[in-house]
């Protein structure tokens, strides 16, 4: 793990990506440069890890376009994920009890069993 903290500045600097990694367990699912950025910066490979499984669940793999946000309780170091359809219905939620994320909220788009940042989209 990095130890630079993660600033939304710094995810707004990812546009497209040079490689694609793939998940290690969900084999269909990759993700980006900006969210293995997250992931190594953040300690965060959870939420990857949350987001593929989930791929695997049918009302969810079958949005064709998703976006997952997580809302984080910075005092209480809670946060709530929940996935929609990009038009405010939505279709996944789940209490996180402890996280450690350093971010307020950071949203994620998944399309094309690609997961990746908005500003990579």
């Amino acid at each position: 793990m990095r130890t630079e903290k993660l600033t939304k500045a710094d995810l707004a600097e990812f546009t497209g990506t040079e490689q694609w990694y793939r998940h290690p367990i969900v084999k269909s699912t990759l993700y980006t440069d900006g969210i293995k950025y997250v992931a190594e910066t953040a300690g965060a490979y959870w939420l990857i890890d949350e987001i593929a499984f989930q791929q695997t669940h049918p009302l969810v793999k079958n949005e064709e376009f998703q976006v997952w946000t997580l809302n984080v309780d910075l005092e209480q170091s809670k946060a709530v994920l929940t996935c929609d359809d990009g038009n405010d219905r939505i279709i996944y939620t789940k209490q996180i009890s402890y996280t450690d994320f350093p971010l307020e909220e950071i949203k994620i788009y998944v399309t094309d069993n690609v997961i990746l940042l908005p500003s990579e989209y």
